[in-house]
């Protein structure tokens, strides 16, 4: 997308009553002010439906939506906000379009329950995807071909990108100018809009049942020991053993309690713990991918750079960057 002259051709899917008012919120805020000063492009940005008119939000708020879905075959960006009685199955024109707006080229997101309208496209089958936390299960229920991580904010799959419950909208489009426009962009938008540039950590974190607080001592025990323990070998075997458990129960009880999977859950904490030591360490990279377990810096960067979107090197370059800036802002 980077590099058009032309203005981007921004469309927000929206239907009456259901479309969340957070999610609509943070699009407009992102795509529709005129940015061009922070090295964004310059935006068309329109809300679309497949009966225009004045529409609800999911709170009651009144919305004029002047377009129709024949918008999308020239939008270049196309985002799905929470579709807040996501057991309503999306009409086939709906679908359709979505699915030829992707065909065609253009970029497609989707926030919160938004999602479960990918899904039911097809646009997301063999693809890692999340959505809120809340609803993960019946997401992954419904759609067996999709891959659901309930532990991210978001998940980058190209052109393709989906996003978590509410705020996570915000970290989401973040992600999208940071990889298209550049972090130096991202960093001055965040700034503007208040928030930091890249938040630590994922859902996990605010899961009712989060592995810090589980009510199982002995599960808490063990994974309280892998925290400490992520250079060494922290296997589902050696956890299931330390649990008193086989590999098979222990992965079930662990699900039920936390939310995620062991795999996900130890592959998160040991992205915290290096984003830890990118931001308070001069360590280098290599030195930090065997202290959290990655093994090598290539490891490291690989697992850092997808699901982050930037490098360990970058993310603390601009960690560092934003810090100096706060320190300036303080100073003055």
């Amino acid at each position: 997308m980077a590099g058009n002259e032309r203005p981007l051709v921004v469309s927000v899917v929206v239907a009456d009553g259901l479309v969340g008012s957070f999610g609509l919120g943070v699009c407009a805020e992102v795509f529709g002010y005129d940015r061009r000063h922070m090295g964004l492009p310059r935006f068309d940005f329109a809300l679309v439906s497949e009966a225009p008119g004045v529409l609800r939000t999911d709170t009651g708020i009144p919305i004029t939506v002047e377009h129709g879905l024949d918008r999308l075959a020239r939008s270049d960006i196309v985002s799905i906000t929470a579709w807040e009685l996501f057991d309503r199955v999306p009409s086939p024109v709906l679908l359709d379009a979505l699915r030829e707006a992707h065909a065609r080229g253009a970029t497609i997101i989707s926030h919160c329950t938004g999602a479960f309208v990918l899904a039911e496209a097809g646009l997301l089958d063999g693809k890692r995807v999340t959505t809120h936390w809340k609803y993960a299960g019946e997401l992954a229920a419904r759609y067996p071909a999709v891959e659901v991580d309930p532990s991210v904010l978001y998940v980058d799959n190209g052109r393709i990108l989906t996003g978590a419950g509410t705020a996570a909208g915000v970290d989401t489009l973040l992600h999208l100018v940071r990889r298209e426009w550049g972090a130096a962009a991202a960093n001055a938008l965040a700034r503007e809009m208040v928030v930091p540039p890249h938040r630590d950590g994922g859902q996990a974190q605010f899961i009712d049942s989060p592995v810090a607080e589980v009510e199982d001592d002995l599960l808490g025990a063990v994974l309280e020991w892998a925290q400490s323990n992520l250079a060494g070998d922290v296997s589902v075997e050696v956890l299931a053993r330390r649990a008193l458990m086989s590999p098979r129960t222990f992965a079930r009880r662990f699900k039920a309690t936390t939310g995620t999977t062991p795999h996900a859950w130890l592959l998160a904490q040991r992205l915290a713990a290096a984003e830890a030591l990118l931001e308070g360490s001069d360590a280098p990279v290599e030195e930090i991918a065997r202290l959290v377990g990655f093994g090598t810096a290539a490891g490291l960067r690989e697992q850092f750079t997808r699901r982050r979107g930037v490098s360990p090197r970058a993310y603390r370059q601009t960690f560092r960057r934003a810090l100096a800036a706060a320190d300036d802002d303080q100073a003055a």
